[in-house]
Order: structure tokens, then C-alpha cells, then sequence
């Protein structure tokens, strides 16, 4: 890999009615990502780093959030959970 690469990171969360509002959200935070729907599942893609905001999900799920529930939401991930916390999580290839 050179130096100019970036590396791709993607989080594959469950398709449903609760989880679009999520996808919403994680959309609206990062202008650059990709979006594929697979059967059950929807691959979000960026390069470098995919930044999910609590408010920005409680704006769209119209309701508090914490972001442990995401654990309920991801099916799997590529990256690191560089950042996790109660107002954001960050899935990048930092460490």
C-alpha cells in the first residue's frame, strides 16, 4: 500500500425499519461514504474512517440513543472501533 492509499473501512448493519433511521444518520455524518443493499443487510463504505454521532442518530430516530445499541444493529465490521464512547463512535484503521 503507498502512502496516498487510504484503507477502506465498512460497517454491515442489519437491514430494518429501526436500523434506516441509522443508516440515515451515519449517511448525513459522512458525505463520502458508499452505501450497497445486500438481502438483510446494508454495506456502508468509506475511505479511512466512518464517524457515527449520538445526536445525529437522535435526530433522525426522533428518541434518545445511546450508542451501545449499535451493538444491536452491526453484523460485522471492517476496521477498528478506533473511538467509542456516549456521544460517538469511530471506525477507522487508527489504533
Amino acid at each position: 500500500m503507498t502512502a496516498g492509499t487510504l484503507r477502506q473501512v465498512a460497517i454491515d448493519i442489519q437491514e430494518s425499519e429501526e436500523n434506516r433511521a441509522l443508516i440515515e444518520a451515519i449517511k448525513a455524518d459522512n458525505p463520502n461514504l458508499t452505501l450497497r443493499h445486500m438481502p438483510g443487510l446494508v454495506k456502508l463504505q468509506a475511505a479511512s474512517r466512518i464517524v457515527i454521532n449520538r445526536l445525529t442518530v437522535e435526530t433522525r430516530l426522533g428518541r434518545e440513543w445511546e450508542t451501545g445499541e449499535f451493538q444491536l444493529a452491526i453484523v460485522s465490521y471492517t476496521g477498528n472501533f478506533s473511538e467509542w464512547d456516549d456521544d460517538q463512535i469511530i471506525v477507522s484503521w487508527e489504533h
